[in-house]
């Protein structure tokens, strides 16, 4: 009898901390679509409910009182996830700063793992602030998924009990997802072969 192969970690990461926002119900929405996945577990990770400080400490000098406490609350889970998925909506042509925030935070997390990008808005569904996460995250030697999931003028794509009524987005979630999957196991069969180094 074969062995089940190990299911995928993945880490959802909600870049909008603005009061009333509207990312708690894509989240929902597309972790009822990694919830429906055998090969894949879920950790939600809230950038509103795990706030990591904004002022950083010069480098070599140690990080101010409280602020390992905060990271402890984020960094193991980035650091044992398999592969991410970005929530963002988009801000002035671009993605939140709580989102850059956490980035800039992490280093060794995000090497030689895929991100799947799960982007809302207005007309543009948030695109233009994936395109330039997917130039961060090339700097930090990850990997993005080419199809997106965009949520354009997102608030009428759900019903008043916040379900999707768009089943193109629906057709969407499952492409990415599908190939965030390929691309997770592979690295992770990678990294496992031969440790990743920069």
């Amino acid at each position: 009898m074969s062995e089940q192969p190990q299911q995928l970690r993945v880490a959802v990461v909600v870049g909008s901390t603005r009061e009333g926002r509207f990312a708690p119900v894509v989240t929902r929405w597309i972790k009822s679509h990694l919830d429906q996945r055998d090969d894949m577990s879920v950790d939600v990770v809230d950038l509103a409910e795990t706030p990591l400080p904004t002022v950083f400490p010069a480098f070599g000098q140690p990080p101010a009182p409280g602020t390992e406490e905060a990271l402890a609350e984020v960094s193991p889970r980035l650091a044992a996830a398999d592969a991410f998925v970005f929530v963002t909506p988009e801000y002035n042509h671009s993605f939140p700063a709580s989102l850059k925030n956490a980035i800039d935070w992490h280093n060794e997390q995000w090497h030689a793992k895929p991100i799947g990008f799960v982007s809302y808005g207005g007309i543009s569904g948030g695109l233009r602030a994936v395109e330039q996460l997917r130039l961060v995250m090339a700097e930090l030697h990850a990997t993005t998924i080419r199809n997106t999931v965009s949520l354009h003028n997102a608030w009428g794509l759900f019903d008043e009990e916040y379900a999707m009524k768009d089943t193109q987005s629906d057709a969407a979630a499952k492409t990415m997802l599908d190939q965030l999957a390929w691309w997770a196991q592979a690295l992770r069969d990678a990294r496992n072969a031969r440790p990743y180094t920069v």
